[in-house]
C-alpha cells in the first residue's frame, strides 16, 4: 500500500525527543507500513520503547497464561449468561474452535485468543506485527530496547479486571465477530490511512462510555503511567527515543500525546 501512513508524533522539549508510533500487533506478511517518516525516527533513535517483550519464549507465554488465565475452579460457561453463550457458540463454530478448548479459560483469556483468530485466519500473525519487526530490527542493529511492561504484568491488568468486566470483554469480541468488519480489516485499513478519529470513534469512545473499567484498565491507567516515564527520561535530557505502542493508546484527549502536550511538551502530528 503505498500511500500507508500510519499515525506518528514527535513530543519535544529543549534537548529530548521522542517519537510516538501506534502499531498493530498482528499483521500479514505483505502489509507494508513502514514509511520514509517511520524510518528517520527510528534512525535518529537512541532507544526504542515497546509495550512489553515481544520475544518472550513461548513456554513461558504458556506457563503465565495458565497462572493466570485458566480457572480450575468454575467454567466459561457457568459464568456466561444463556445470550452471552449464544452469542459465543457461533463464532467458536465458525472458527472451528470446540466448546471445551477454552472451557477452563477465563473470559479475558477467551477474548484475547478470540480476538486474534479472524487475524490469523486471514494470515496475520505477530511476528509480522510492527512491534516484533521493529524488535528485530533493533535486535539485529544492537540499539537498545526498553519496554513499560513486563509480559506478567500485562497479564496480570486482565486478571485483575471485575469478573464482569471480562465477560463484557468476551461479550463484546463475540459481537464484533459476527457482524465483521466493523474491526479486522475495517481497522487495518483505518491504521494504515493514520485516520485516529476512526479509530478513536469506533473504539476508544464507545469503550470509555460503555466498557467503563475495561477503559481505565487497559488504556488509560496505562497511558498515564506510561506518560509519566517518558516525562521522567525527557527531564533528564535523554536524547531521542522511539515509541512503538499500540494504536489506540495515541487516540483521544488521554491518548498519549495528548498526555504529553499537557505536561507541557511541544507535540505535534508528523505522519
Amino acid at each position: 500500500m503505498a500511500s500507508a501512513a500510519p499515525a506518528m508524533w514527535e513530543v519535544r522539549d529543549k534537548d529530548s525527543v521522542v517519537y510516538l508510533f501506534g502499531s498493530m500487533h498482528v499483521l500479514r506478511p505483505d502489509v507494508r507500513w513502514r514509511t520514509a517518516a517511520f524510518d528517520r525516527a527510528y534512525a535518529a533513535a537512541d532507544k526504542v520503547w515497546f509495550e512489553t517483550r515481544i520475544d518472550v519464549p513461548p513456554e513461558r507465554i504458556q506457563s503465565l497464561v495458565d497462572q493466570y488465565g485458566v480457572d480450575p475452579e468454575r467454567s466459561l460457561t457457568q459464568k456466561l449468561s444463556p445470550t452471552a453463550l449464544a452469542t459465543l457458540r457461533p463464532v467458536l463454530d465458525r472458527g472451528g474452535v470446540p466448546l471445551e478448548r477454552v472451557e477452563r479459560l477465563r473470559p479475558w483469556a477467551a477474548a484475547m485468543m478470540l480476538s486474534v483468530a479472524p487475524m490469523v485466519k486471514d494470515g496475520g500473525a505477530v511476528a509480522s506485527g510492527v512491534d516484533a519487526a521493529t524488535t528485530q530490527r533493533a535486535r539485529v542493529a544492537e540499539k537498545p530496547i526498553d519496554t513499560f511492561e513486563t509480559i506478567e504484568q500485562q497479564l496480570r491488568i486482565f486478571a485483575d479486571l471485575p469478573e464482569q468486566a471480562e465477560l463484557d470483554y468476551l461479550d463484546d469480541v463475540a459481537r464484533e465477530q459476527l457482524t465483521p468488519p466493523r474491526h479486522g480489516v475495517a481497522l487495518e485499513r483505518a491504521w494504515l490511512k493514520g485516520d485516529m478519529d476512526a479509530l478513536g470513534s469506533r473504539l476508544v469512545g464507545p469503550m470509555k462510555v460503555g466498557r467503563p473499567a475495561l477503559y481505565e484498565a487497559l488504556l488509560h491507567r496505562r497511558n498515564l503511567a506510561w506518560a509519566d516515564r517518558l516525562d521522567a527520561e525527557m527531564r533528564q535530557g535523554s536524547g531521542a527515543q522511539l515509541v512503538v505502542v499500540g494504536a489506540l493508546h495515541m487516540a483521544g484527549n488521554q491518548g498519549l500525546p495528548a498526555l504529553m502536550k499537557a505536561r507541557g511538551y511541544a507535540v505535534r502530528r508528523i505522519q
